[in-house]
């Protein structure tokens, strides 16, 4: 059984393989090449994991799940925080052609479900020091609404069998791969999303592998690269760009923190000589009060790369990153969907410090349209459109998303608003969807609306962003209610509906009517306006 998905139209694909972006291989293949490497490949705590221990101990999960039913074309559920098994747990069901979606450690009931909703998965993977996992509540939900859901493996489970742990140490036996093929659906990605449903995106292992292979390249990962994952393991930046996936396929070492903070981090970038790491910008923010606060960086002395995506990264901030951190900046702007930007690393400091780079692929298709769809020259601000050997061609099972996002000749609108320099650099000027991207976690303002509305007490709800130092952007809830209603009562009321907590709201506010638009709708603009004067008064 393959999983269906929105596929390329056969001259592109076959320009694609005819190029070599293409190689028909699955992403196992990162780790067949490496599986006789004693170097270090994984360091999580005290915890330390060689190429070799990385092939046989997925190969024994991959064994495991194969005996216990789980098959070429089922899919899984999974949700591990930035620990060694999130790799181990994703190369053994790639082994096994099993299709995850794997969901942010910060995800809540509404996620899991919706997710599974979805994909309908065969496999659920989960960490009992997670609070939804803590008991088998949440378990017993999935397994009533999911009649697919067989098999539920646990790490830090107190059982003695059928955990995570003791799958990891079950013998692999005659164990034979089975992957997907080159161009099926290796995983499902997340969408940050404007709408109320998350969606996912299918990612094949030909558009996904690509993407690594050329980040490596342009980011200058080697063998000696020492990478740092702070940011979440299941983000697509901390993943692929190049991310774990991109140091595996170097055969270099990546070491896990827990966060991104700065007494986290610094110890462990001055412990293990790190060299390059991914961070959103709140992060350094953080990272560059910590320096000033301490009064040293010598820390951070083998550092010689930090990318910064996720948001857009404010041209005085980038500019402090190489003057006080010492090291070079790289900014990423790209999406789950596909496509990826970088500056260059012998880019001059002015494209660094002011765009967010030019695409990885020469066959990365990229033009700026106005709101009706047409061209628009280079230097004026539109909407982003592009198509590519990496970039997908619709999200999963989700027709209606997919006649909104793509337009006739397969060019994906991603909703970033965007202007092109003469020398093919991007500057993202913000967002046409109604998104909020607080600190690089995607907020959809409908999903976090809908559920307000469910409080007996709400009549409407608006959502909109307000610009933040730290954060780039935080949300305000504007609230017409039947009876005052207190914040911290609607705020309880989310956590219920099991929301992240990142997507609750930061300012809640009251109001006897929200605006409206000529043509009747909820006036946002007027919203973000009004908070924007209100911080100019403050």
């Amino acid at each position: 059984m393959t999983i269906s998905y929105s596929r390329w139209p056969e001259d592109l694909a076959a320009r694609y393989r005819e190029k070599g972006y293409w190689l028909d291989v699955p992403m196992t293949d990162i780790l067949a090449r490496h599986k006789n490497s004693d170097a270090v490949a994984v360091i999580d705590g005290d915890r330390q994991f060689s190429y070799r221990q990385l092939a046989e101990l997925s190969d024994n999960l991959a064994a495991a799940l194969q005996r216990r039913g789980l098959k070429n074309g089922d899919t899984a559920l999974v949700q591990l925080g930035n620990v060694a098994e999130f790799y181990l747990t994703l190369f053994a069901l790639f082994k096994i052609g099993v299709a995850p979606v794997n969901a942010l450690f910060s995800h809540q009931r509404t996620e899991l479900s919706a997710y599974a909703s979805q994909i309908e998965p065969k496999l659920l993977i989960a960490d009992r020091s997670h609070a939804l996992f803590a008991d088998d509540r949440f378990i017993e939900q999935l397994c009533r609404e999911h009649a697919s859901l067989q098999q539920v493996i646990l790490r830090n489970d107190n059982q003695p069998e059928n955990t995570l742990e003791s799958l990891l140490a079950e013998a692999a036996g005659e164990f034979n791969a089975t992957p997907t093929a080159g161009d099926e659906v290796a995983f499902f990605q997340l969408s940050g999303g404007s709408t109320g449903t998350p969606k996912l995106i299918p990612r094949t292992h030909n558009d996904y592998y690509y993407s690594i292979r050329d980040s490596n390249v342009i980011c200058h990962v080697t063998a000696e690269t020492r990478y740092l994952i702070a940011l979440p393991a299941a983000h697509n930046f901390p993943m692929s760009s190049p991310g774990a996936l991109g140091v595996f396929d170097a055969g270099g070492q990546v070491i896990l923190a827990a966060d991104p903070s700065a007494t986290l981090c610094f110890p462990l970038i001055e412990k293990h000589h790190i060299t390059d790491t991914g961070l959103v910008p709140p992060a350094v923010s953080l990272w560059l009060q910590a320096i000033q606060e301490w009064g040293t960086n010598k820390s951070l002395a083998s550092l010689q790369r930090i990318q910064v995506g996720g948001a857009k990264l404010g041209e005085t901030l980038a500019a402090r990153i190489q003057s006080e951190i010492g090291c070079k900046l790289q900014q990423v702007f790209g999406m789950a969907e596909g496509l990826v930007n970088y500056t260059r690393l012998d880019d001059d400091e002015k494209t660094i410090l002011t765009t967010q780079g030019r695409p990885i692929s020469p066959d990365d298709e990229v033009w700026v349209a106005d709101e009706n769809g047409n061209p628009l020259p280079v230097g004026a601000v539109g909407r982003l459109m592009t198509r590519g050997p990496y970039t997908f061609r619709g999200y999963y099972n989700s027709p209606e998303h997919n006649a909104a996002s793509f337009d006739e000749n397969g060019f994906y609108c991603s909703g970033d608003l965007i202007e092109m320099t003469p020398d093919g650099n991007i500057i993202v000027q913000g967002r046409e969807k109604d998104q909020i991207n607080r600190g690089g976690e995607k907020i959809a303002a409908e999903e976090i609306e809908n559920l307000l509305q469910r409080h007996p007490d709400v009549i409407h709800a608006a959502l909109v962003s307000m610009n933040d130092e730290l954060m780039g952007e935080k949300s305000c809830a504007f609230i017409v209610a039947s009876q005052p209603i207190k914040p911290v009562v609607l705020r309880r009321h989310l956590r219920e509906l099991g929301v992240a907590e990142f997507k609750l709201p930061d300012r809640i506010t009251c109001v006897d009517a929200l605006p409206l638009t000529p043509v009747g709708k909820v006036d946002k603009k007027r919203l973000r306006q009004q908070l924007a004067d209100q911080q100019a008064q403050a």
